[in-house]
Order: structure tokens, then C-alpha cells, then sequence
């Protein structure tokens, strides 16, 4: 089955991943139409079990939140039986996708070198790891945490009172994702360029290493290990979060027009001349001076129509919002960044095409819903499906 609509329309992608990363990139190639098969083990995505809370189906937020517009198989890939299965699916693919620790294709028989690319030569195959195959650290299971901790990112999030603290989002898996995502659609221009398919890798490590701007790019200049600022920035002079009357805000003045004008409507217009604050330069020097002078400026303000003031004038100035007030925005509603059907409800596409808009077409699948579907569609017949499933080959729902 070739499933339309989207840029991707007519892409067949056997997505062997679990937990965040790889199910984060297939599910962005699945919202622009491609046909993504998810192969689970027979127990599952282990974070179907990653709640509460729990969908109507049993699934957990975690796992709903990653794996929508695919199909679904459970295969036992440790059987000869179960490889096969996944064999005659890589006949029809265009892109492979796994997260396995590394090492794991190869011991069951189907390394990419070994076997893959012979037999499927127009295949992209992406290996996302958390540290890659090679190297002092390669072969080791990855964690955001542990990427977060290890490679840097955490060594600049938090303040002196905190210490180093974790970003509160999975960034790191959350971006490796990404770059396994860009990484196919790459492999895939080239391809049609070559006619050949290859591998490509994105590891945690080498993403959470690449995420470090501008913190890295300051130290190969200055040699200096950055410090804990919190909210402020390393090289911006006035970008931090303020109290107010209603709310805390955000403010961001990274130009002197911008601070200009944040001053002139706080009724301050001298302090855009003040030897301290006249340059970006100056108010990074003076930084906890302009804090001090700030502060009771804005605790008198409604944060609020504040900010949306100061955003019309160009000063980018935005109140600190809860997911709730998120999620129920006026404009996120507009941006279609909620999406919904059939009870289902998540984040909605970021990517906004003019003539082959990305969209949901179905909510995440239950465990091995699409089972006998698939097999059929693979060539095998009733009563071969009837036995793959009664020997625990392949699960498939009961639903």
C-alpha cells in the first residue's frame, strides 16, 4: 500500500526504533505523507508502558505523543522466521530507520555492509545511536540524561545556587531525531541523483556536542569554560526573565535600537545613553547593574499587555507561559499546533507546505494492529499468517 497526500507521498520507510529519537524522526517523515511501518518487539515500544497517563488503548502519553500516522507489526526479529518477515518488508522500502544498541542487526544477520546494501542496493539505511559503533565510548547504550551530562549541555544550563541542571525537555534526543530526519531526506536527494542508497548515522553524543553554540564557539575563541548563567545570555547584554506585576517575562534585546526602545516605553529614555547600557558590550559589562535597574520598571507593569506592546514595537519581550496557556493559545490554535481526530489529540506539523501540506491521518497504531494487513500485502496467505501468529512470530491485535 502507497499512502498519498504530502511531500513524502509514495516513500516507504520499516522503522525499527523505540523510545524518542527514532520515533520522533519517522513520525515527522509520516506527517508528510510517507508510509512508515512500525516493527515492534513482541513486548512492545517500552514506553507504551512509560505512564501514567494512559490512552483509552493502554498506551502511554510517551508512547502516543511519537508514533502516530504508522502502521504497526510486532515481529520476534531474534527468529529466522521473524528476519524473513522483515526481509520481503525491505524489498519495497526506500529507508530503514534504527535505534538498536549497536551491533544488534549485525548479530541477527543483517548488517548494512554484510548483507543490506547487496541485496538492497536503493536502500537508506539510518543508524541512530547514543554514541556510535567506533571509537573510546563506541558501542555504548545512550540516554538523553546521559548525552545532556556527558557532551555538554548540561554544563551550561542552571545557575551558581543550582549547579548544572537538565534541559527540561529531551533536547538531545528531541534533535538527533531531527538529524536523522534530515539525514534521510539527504540520502534520498542524493539517491535520485546516483540511484544508490547508503548508510547514515547521527549519534547523541556528536548532536549534543553540535547543539553547543554558542558556548563552544566562545571557548575555541576566548579559552574560557563558561559559566552558570541561568536565564542570561553569554554573549547578549540584556536577555533574562524579570518579574511583574502579573507575570514573569522574557526579554531579549539583543541590538542597541532594541534596548532604545524597551527604555522609551518604560518611560526611561535616558538609560539608552548611559555610558553602561549604551553599547551590547557595555550592558554585558554592566549586566547586574541594568538588572537593578530594570527591576522595579517592569514589577509595576501588567507583564502581559507589556510584552505585547513591546513585541508590536519590535522589542522582542514574551511572558513565561504554562503548557496549559500553550496549548490553549489563541495562536496555537491558528498555527494548527494542536492536533486532533478520532479522540486523539498531540502537538500538530510544524513544516507548513503551500500545494503538499503535511497532515494526521491516523492516531498511533495499537501493538501490532496492522499485522495480518501487512502480511498479506508481503504475499503470505491466510493459513501462513494464521501460523506466524499462533507461534508468537508475530503479534498482532486483537482489536
Amino acid at each position: 500500500m502507497r499512502e498519498g497526500g504530502g511531500c513524502l507521498a509514495g516513500l516507504r520507510v520499516v522503522d525499527l526504533t523505540r523510545v524518542l529519537s527514532g520515533p520522533f524522526c519517522t513520525q515527522w517523515l509520516a506527517d508528510h505523507g510517507a508510509e512508515v511501518i512500525k516493527v515492534e518487539p513482541p513486548g512492545g515500544d517500552e514506553t507504551r508502558r512509560w505512564g501514567p497517563p494512559f490512552a483509552a488503548d493502554g498506551a502511554a502519553s510517551y508512547f502516543v505523543g511519537v508514533n502516530r500516522n504508522k502502521r504497526d507489526i510486532a515481529l520476534d526479529l531474534a527468529r529466522p522466521e521473524g528476519r524473513e518477515v522483515l526481509l520481503r518488508l525491505l524489498e519495497t522500502a526506500d529507508v530503514l530507520v534504527e535505534n538498536f544498541k549497536t551491533g544488534t542487526m549485525e548479530r541477527w544477520g543483517l548488517g548494512y555492509e554484510e548483507v543490506l546494501a547487496g541485496r538492497f542496493p536503493r536502500l537508506v539505511y539510518c543508524r541512530i545511536s547514543g554514541f556510535g559503533d567506533d571509537g573510546p565510548l563506541g558501542g555504548l547504550p545512550g540516554y538523553d540524561a546521559i548525552a545532556q551530562a556527558m557532551a555538554g549541555p548540561m554544563s551550561v544550563n542552571g545557575d551558581p545556587r543550582t549547579g548544572p541542571l537538565r534541559v527540561g525537555i529531551p533536547i538531545v534526543d528531541l534533535a538527533t531525531g531531527l538529524a536523522a530526519t534530515v539525514a534521510v531526506l539527504m540520502a534520498l536527494v542524493e539517491r535520485a541523483r546516483s540511484g544508490r542508497g547508503q548508510k547514515v548515522e547521527t549519534t547523541l553524543w556528536d548532536v549534543a556536542v553540535a547543539l553547543l553554540h554558542p558556548h563552544a564557539a566562545n571557548w575555541f575563541l576566548s579559552g574560557e569554560t563558561p559559566a552558570l548563567l541561568g536565564n542570561a545570555h553569554p554573549n547578549i547584554g540584556l536577555y533574562d526573565k524579570f518579574p511583574t506585576a502579573t507575570c514573569e517575562i522574557f526579554v531579549a534585546c539583543g541590538t542597541d535600537r532594541q534596548f532604545r526602545l524597551l527604555v522609551e516605553h518604560l518611560g526611561h529614555p535616558e538609560l539608552a545613553e548611559d555610558p553602561r547600557f549604551v553599547t551590547n558590550a557595555a550592558r554585558l559589562a554592566h549586566r547586574d547593574e541594568l538588572r537593578r535597574t530594570l527591576e522595579p520598571l517592569l514589577r509595576i507593569r501588567d507583564g502581559r499587555r507589556l510584552a505585547e506592546e513591546l513585541l508590536r514595537l519590535g522589542v522582542p519581550v514574551g511572558p513565561v507561559l504554562g503548557l496549559p496557556e500553550v496549548l490553549e493559545h489563541p495562536h496555537t490554535r491558528h498555527r494548527g499546533m494542536v492536533a486532533e481526530l478520532d479522540g486523539y489529540r498531540g502537538t500538530g506539523i510544524p513544516l507548513k507546505f503551500g500545494r503538499t501540506p503535511g497532515r494526521v491521518r491516523r492516531p498511533p497504531p495499537r501493538l501490532g494492529a496492522d499485522a495480518r494487513a501487512i502480511l498479506a500485502e508481503l504475499g503470505y496467505g491466510t493459513a501462513e499468517i494464521d501460523r506466524l501468529l499462533a507461534e508468537g512470530v508475530v503479534v498482532g491485535s486483537s482489536g
